[in-house]
């Protein structure tokens, strides 16, 4: 392999590696919305057909909500970020004594002091791109978000639709190929692997420790089925 491919591959890798938050709470949100269509119709001992119907309108309609609202997020953040930023950006250039004071105090607050604190404000001071980021972040505490909002949509969705999908992969097979196993039970052995495989990518993104992070994946995805279950056995006796 030569240097532009591993140059290539390793760009590839950052790049998933930047989306992989997004990528890990979509298919997160996938898995247990869907799990629990699935569970809430087993407890409502709907037909198979049933289930796959209402999993697959419920994974195509709330992957789509879900990176909507993840790209308008996204979006309008960066726009608050560029608004306020166009707003220090004015100050700077008629409030100059003003926004001075402000950063003296910030770094005055850092521990900074004298010779040292006059040196340091004169610096950032005297280039105004790092006079504004040093506002944003020191006295509006806000970061800008680098990554596309777009991307973070998709991101969102792909990871919905796949992870999301696991919960109906049994049903759908059995459907076009009958057999005696027991659905649901490999439906929930198959979306707990799905959970632990998630749980673990959460804990790669957050720094925790993978056996927490994998339990908590867990621990949520069964709550949310063993809910789902019983309400559809409730509702159930009153509606069917």
């Amino acid at each position: 392999m030569n240097e532009a491919n591993i140059h290539q591959e390793s760009k590839y890798f950052r790049k998933v590696q930047e989306y992989l938050g997004e990528f890990v709470y979509g298919g997160i949100d996938g898995a247990v919305t869907t799990f629990a269509v699935v569970a809430g119709g087993f407890g409502a001992d709907l037909a198979p057909g049933i289930i796959i119907i209402l999993g697959f309108a419920n994974l195509l309609a709330d992957g789509f909500s879900m990176s909507v609202g993840a790209f308008l997020s996204a979006k309008s953040n960066q726009e608050n970020y560029k608004k306020h930023e166009a707003i220090e950006y004015w100050e700077i250039e008629n409030l100059p004594d003003i926004e001075r004071e402000e950063i003296v105090d910030i770094y005055k607050a850092k521990g900074f002091k004298g010779e040292l604190l006059e040196k340091v404000v004169d610096q950032i001071t005297s280039n105004k791109d790092l006079w504004v980021a040093e506002m944003m972040k020191d006295e509006l505490n806000l970061m800008e978000e680098t990554k596309s909002p777009f991307k973070i949509g998709l991101a969102t969705f792909i990871s919905f639709i796949l992870v999301g999908f696991i919960p109906l992969l049994v049903y759908l097979w059995t459907f076009f190929n009958p057999s005696s196993i027991n659905v649901f039970l490999w439906t929930s052995i198959l979306t707990a692997g799905a959970f632990v495989i998630v749980g673990w990518l959460k804990s790669n993104v957050n720094q925790t420790s993978s056996l927490k992070s994998i339990s908590e994946t867990v621990a949520l995805g069964l709550l949310a089925a063993v809910v789902a279950f019983y309400v559809g056995d409730i509702l159930e006796k009153f509606f069917i």
